[in-house]
Parts: C-alpha cells; structure tokens; sequence
C-alpha cells in the first residue's frame, strides 16, 4: 500500500510545534509518528521577528519529530498567524461549455483561478479560496457540484488575504532550517479541522485559538467557514499585565498566572495569599488571589469584547447555536 508522509510546522509565539504524520491510500485519518516541540523567542505576535531564531526553533522541533518517526523531512506545511491575516467574500461564476453541460473538477478549477484575478493590495497575497457554497442555474445551496448539469455554476467564496513580507519572512525562517514549504495554512483552519465536529460546524459555531502572541477566530455555519479573524491579544499580554502591575520578572508572572490565574473573579474557589517573589533589595511580599484575577480579568474582558464586536461586525452572533469552542495555552 502507498503511504503518504505529511509534515506539519505550527509558529507559535511561544513554542514551535512539529508534526510528521502518515496516511494510508484511501484512508482520511492520520497516523502520527513523530512530533516535537522547541521555545520559540523569534516570533511576536505571530509574527517572524528574527529569522534566525525562528529557523534554529523550526530546526530544533523538526529534529526531534524526525528522530521520533524514523524519518528524514525535506518539505512542511508551514501554519500562518498574526494581524496582517484579513478576509473578504467574493461571488464568481464560470459558464458550463461542454456538449453534456456536467459540471467536473475542471470547472471547479476555472472558478478558483478566475477568484485569483481579483484586485487586492500589492502588498497582500491570496491564501486560500474556500468555497463557501455553491448554485447552479441559480439554484442555491450546493455543496458539491460535480457530475450535475447545468449551464452557468456560481460560487461564494470566503477568500483569506496575508501579507507578503510576513508569508517571504516564514519562507526564509523554513528554508533557513533546511526545509522547504509545500504549503501555507492558515492557523485556525488548521486548528479547526483538528477540534471542531461537523455537526458543530453545520449549526453555528466559533473556534477561539488563544495562543501567546495572537487569538485566531474561525466562524463556522452550514458547514462552511464564514469568517477568520486574527487579534494581537493572548496569554503573553496577559503575563505582562501581571508583570509590570506587581513588579516581577516574566518567569515569576507566568508561573503566578498557571499556578493560580482565574480569568473571572467569580470563579475563584478559595481566596487566599499567594507569596511574590521581591526583586534585587525589595522583600518578598503577600497578595490576594483574588487581586491577581482582576489584573488578568481586565485583559480577558478587553479581548471578549473584541471578539464580541468582531461576531456582531460580520453578522454571526445570532447564528452561534453549537456555541464556543475553546482551544490553544492561553485558553486555561
């Protein structure tokens, strides 16, 4: 049997995780063989912000899921994060010429590489065209055209924008560690085609992916994604909060914010002391619980508000019936 050997690279802000998986011909699941895991500290907020940290990042957590599989890497699906990311939805339709009038893959094709004459910004690329739905003669609310006959087929498409210095600065950081780039993901596809159900996805639902530098949106409804969002808010802006409002070091903010950080006051078990570390001359000294989770609560309320406004703004806040998913470091 023929298998096929997948490779996959996720850019966190805080850690760089690698995949190598494998999948057997016919066959939709993947088995993993190898992962890795390295701290990351060239990115910020997604962002590739020192090419060669980035790359000795991606080079360590690929030799790991390597030695862990068995196998040598050369190309990686590589995730793609950070503000730049935007989406806009586009209507195009292509003209069934064919003596039958069926519609085949070749269809499909014409559709997407007319999406891809669309005017953007010189400064932006396209990332992916994902067909939201489909119609036929008019006929709306098809999911799959092929093999059906008809003589004009119609397409929505949600089509998902990045910026190229950021997409160039990955593929320098990739080929940098040795590799080469099959593809780009966009991070909360990725995340959700691993933790949303279908049926989740048919009723309404939102992913929220809070990592260190960024929280990724994804909103789902029939089935189809309908709006990607990225913000610069996550689990470091968090630690920095608690940093710079109690005067500790960022490993003593991270550690106070895992060990006892509550997001909502009203959430707190037992309110009692905990011990912060004093700097330099300056004494250890006892705080609240309770006075940590205001510091945090204020930066989770500011980044639920935004995602509020980001469900109200496209139209979808209504339409949420499976409710909110939760996944990524910061989401504990």
């Amino acid at each position: 049997m023929k298998k096929e050997i997948i490779a996959g690279i996720d850019l966190g802000t805080t850690k760089v995780c690698a995949v190598i998986a494998e999948r057997e011909e016919g066959k939709q699941f993947f088995n993993v063989l190898g992962f890795g895991i390295a701290p990351s500290e060239g990115l910020h907020k997604g962002l590739v912000a020192n090419i060669g940290k980035t790359a000795e990042a991606i080079k360590e957590a690929m030799s790991v899921a390597s030695n862990r599989a068995g196998l040598t890497i050369t190309s990686v699906n590589v995730g793609v994060a950070g503000e730049h990311i935007t989406s806009i939805r586009h209507r195009n339709y292509v003209t069934i010429s064919s003596d039958e009038k069926e519609i085949t893959k070749k269809d499909l094709e014409r559709l997407e590489a007319d999406v891809r004459t669309i005017r953007i910004p010189s400064d932006r690329q396209i990332l992916h065209i994902i067909p939201e739905e489909f119609s036929v003669d008019h006929q709306p609310g098809i999911e799959n055209p092929i093999g059906m006959s008809g003589s004009r087929l119609e397409a929505s498409n949600h089509v998902v924008l990045a910026s190229i210095p950021a997409i160039q600065n990955i593929k320098k950081s990739v080929e940098r560690a040795g590799l080469k780039v099959k593809d780009y993901i966009l991070q909360p596809i990725a995340s959700s085609t691993s933790v949303l159900e279908e049926s989740e996805k048919d009723l309404g639902v939102v992913l929220l992916d809070i990592g260190g530098g960024t929280t990724d949106i994804a909103i789902y409804h029939k089935k189809a994604i309908k709006h990607t969002k990225v913000i610069g808010i996550a689990g470091n802006q968090v630690t920095n909060d608690i940093r710079e409002s109690l005067g500790v070091v960022t490993e003593e903010a991270e550690k106070l914010k895992k060990e006892y950080g509550y997001a909502i006051e009203t959430a707190i078990i037992k309110d009692e002391d905990i011990l912060i570390k004093g700097v330099g001359a300056r004494g250890n000294t006892k705080i609240p619980i309770s006075l940590l989770t205001q510091i945090i609560s204020l930066r989770m309320r500011e980044l639920f508000t935004l995602i509020d406004n980001e469900l109200r703004s496209a139209g979808y806040k209504n339409k949420i019936k499976a409710g909110i998913v939760l996944t990524g470091g910061g989401s504990l």
